[in-house]
């Protein structure tokens, strides 16, 4: 495996000591690492896998709901290298769920949960699996609903200190492991959003110099404890956008492959208020006042291909379409999505594996499925997705 991030840390933090006494917020206008250096491909390895949703609940997970064995061996078999584990914390902490969660019950570890995290990332190396842990759901926010949380992470320098804790305390438990084997993947999805216990409230872009401060204090944390961890931060606004404001940073950088979410969440009730006055999907086509085509998807993919390009690394953390959307109609998009990626070093991860997005079990009512060990398996999905 090639390089994961052609920076050396120790180096960078040692510069940026010298040069300023401590880390600070570089202006929009720092374009990578090393400055004005131009890269023919993207720093990180073009990674292809899944997502694991293993701890994506809030609730502890149920035993023998989780990855089974089977799954990473057939993920291994067709090609795949890479799964990010999107968690939210309160699925590895332990207090009284009969009420809100109280900003001292979110240090509440549990030594059973955090240690089933660990047997996933450790079944997945035996695989030869690089593994991305994720917070989904950090102290302070979520892009879902769905849990009360007793702070916010952009207003409470309370939240953002807890945030940081739990990240000094995951690089803690890998501190051993290579950047070839583990990567940490700060925050899924960041937005500015209005009410967070409302689903359908409006997601706004956060102001890049506070999203810059906690990203770099969250990775500082994990550099504590391995100064060579690879640490990832998800694009602004819902991970739509390239971050300038850390580009000065040995920090990657990930993107979404759900552009125009018309097309990956249609239907999905959580993404959608109204999910039956919908216009019927084409692609490529018009589809209500948007013509949708790979002219459209370029343009979207411009800023990251550019970033991948100017020495900071570039991953697709998440990616594919609700399994309402049109399954020829999902085909044609997903495939001008993911060879954007590809053919720009860009590497990408399915939102899971088996379920809703997912390549087993996916419960689509138009697709022939192949028989797969008991699972259903959409064989013109995995095919897309191996080829590329």
């Amino acid at each position: 495996m090639k390089n994961c991030y052609n920076s050396n840390r120790r180096e960078f933090l040692k510069k940026t000591t010298l040069v300023t006494g401590a880390l600070g917020v570089a202006g929009s206008g720092a374009l990578g690492i090393e400055s004005g250096k131009m890269h023919t491909s993207n720093p990180l390895p073009k990674w292809k896998g899944f997502n694991l949703l293993d701890f994506f609940s809030s609730e502890p997970r149920r035993p023998g709901r989780g990855t089974t064995e089977e799954d990473l061996k057939w993920m291994a078999d067709w090609g795949f290298d890479f799964v990010r584990i999107p968690m939210s914390y309160p699925a590895y902490l332990d207090f009284d769920r009969s009420r809100d969660i109280t900003p001292e019950e979110v240090y509440h570890i549990s030594k059973e949960a955090v240690e089933r995290v660990d047997q996933l990332v450790h079944r997945a190396h035996k695989y030869n699996l690089h593994v991305s842990l994720n917070l989904h759901r950090a102290p302070g926010y979520c892009i879902n609903a769905g849990f009360h949380e007793p702070y916010n992470l952009w207003n409470d320098r309370e939240a953002q200190e807890a945030f940081y804790w739990h990240w000094d305390m995951w690089a803690a438990r890998f501190k051993t492991l290579s950047r070839k084997l583990i990567s940490f993947d700060l925050l899924n999805e960041p937005a500015m959003i209005a009410d967070m216990n409302d689903q359908h409230s409006s997601k706004t872009l956060i102001p890049g110099e506070l999203y810059a401060r906690v990203a770099e204090n969250a990775a500082r944390a994990i550099w504590k404890q391995n100064p060579d961890h690879l640490v990832i931060a998800d694009g602004n606004q819902v991970g739509t956008r390239v971050i300038p404001e850390i580009t000065h940073l040995p920090i990657a950088q990930s993107c979404r492959g759900y552009h125009p979410h018309m097309i990956s969440h249609y239907k999905a009730p959580w993404a959608m208020k109204d999910t039956t006055n919908l216009p019927e999907l084409k692609y490529p086509g018009q589809v209500g006042n948007q013509y949708l085509s790979r002219d459209m998807l370029e343009e979207f993919y411009k800023p990251w291909i550019e970033l991948s390009r100017s020495g900071t690394g570039v991953h697709c953390g998440e990616c594919g379409a609700y399994n309402k959307t049109p399954h020829a109609v999902f085909l044609a998009w997903f495939g001008d999505v993911v060879d954007i990626l590809t053919s720009n070093d860009i590497g990408f991860a399915l939102w899971n594996f088996r379920g809703d997005f997912g390549i087993l079990d996916s419960g689509r009512g138009d697709v022939r499925y192949e028989d797969w060990y008991g699972h259903r398996l959409d064989r013109k999905l995995l095919d897309l997705m191996r080829k590329s």
